[in-house]
């Protein structure tokens, strides 16, 4: 057993003592949390890490004495540090990172992304995931589930439908033509974006092939509230809570929006790039 997943299940005893002591059951807490019950039993079992969200929101719902959530703090950012590489995070599963998602966009009202080259999850058809998820088990040697993570990733849409959240997504035009999936899946997938960029929370963006860009599109990033920010590379998971991390991301966010054309003219774009698809089509 290595250091890292001793120091793992050391935080996750821990955390089950925390919540025996609170008489909570793991299906309560969960309900407190909005989680899962299975996210509970991950990181009482050391078979997920803990972050520091999961640990400060763990600490409130059980009423944890403050120097004791200083300390479980403590442990779960040496954790993410050590164990921030994707090779590590899939080990956990695709359905488990799938979840991890959902409990974040759960405490979320303000969501803006920006993606150069895939679509993003929240608006991907089933078919569509299915071979990115199929891609990603490759390259990492992740645990074969699928059919799990396409399930939570269709259960995580269902906030899209929450008029009290608001979502501006921004793609690259190029997002639209990479071919992560085959031709009759794409076309399904820019048919579902028409239908999801006409919903009135909803702010979907697509900066043309003719258009200047403001800066080197290098990474996409998630902007939660204003609380923090992902960014996924193809080694590391970061993710950023340094008040001027979130606002350099912000202005870039910004910057990149008002390169994006919104609306009708967005639609354009994709029935453009539909249109394409369908001359290509082998039915």
């Amino acid at each position: 057993m290595t250091s890292f997943q001793q120091a793992r299940i050391d935080l996750g005893v821990q955390l089950r003592h925390l919540r025996e002591s609170a008489h909570l059951s793991g299906k309560e807490l969960a309900e407190r949390l909005r989680w899962q019950p299975s996210k509970v039993s991950r990181l009482e079992n050391a078979r997920q890490t803990a972050t520091e969200d999961d640990v400060v929101v763990w600490a409130q719902a059980v009423s944890a004495p403050p120097e004791t959530t200083d300390e479980l703090i403590t442990q779960a950012i040496a954790l993410v540090e050590r164990h921030d590489g994707w090779k590590q995070r899939h080990r956990s599963g695709l359905a488990a990172i799938q979840e991890d998602l959902r409990d974040l966009e759960a405490r979320t009202k303000l969501f803006r992304a920006f993606e150069p080259g895939i679509l993003i999850g929240l608006l991907q058809t089933a078919e569509y995931a299915r071979h990115v998820f199929g891609k990603v088990k490759r390259l990492y040697s992740a645990p074969d589930q699928i059919d799990a993570a396409v399930r939570v990733r269709m259960q995580r849409q269902e906030i899209l439908y929450d008029r009290t959240r608001t979502f501006r997504f921004v793609v690259l035009e190029a997002a639209l033509h990479t071919r992560l999936a085959p031709v009759d899946v794409m076309r399904g997938q820019l048919d579902r974006l028409l239908a999801v960029s006409t919903l009135p929370n909803v702010e979907f963006g697509v900066i043309p092939f003719t258009q200047e860009l403001p800066a080197n599109p290098i990474h996409g990033f998630w902007i939660f509230n204003e609380a923090l920010v992902a960014v996924g590379t193809l080694t590391k998971d970061l993710v950023l809570r340094d008040p001027d991390d979130i606002a350099f991301y912000t202005r870039a966010f910004d910057d990149f929006a008002k390169a994006a054309q919104f609306g009708e003219p967005a639609r354009d774009i994709i029935i453009k790039v539909l249109d394409e698809y369908r001359k290509h089509s082998p039915h």
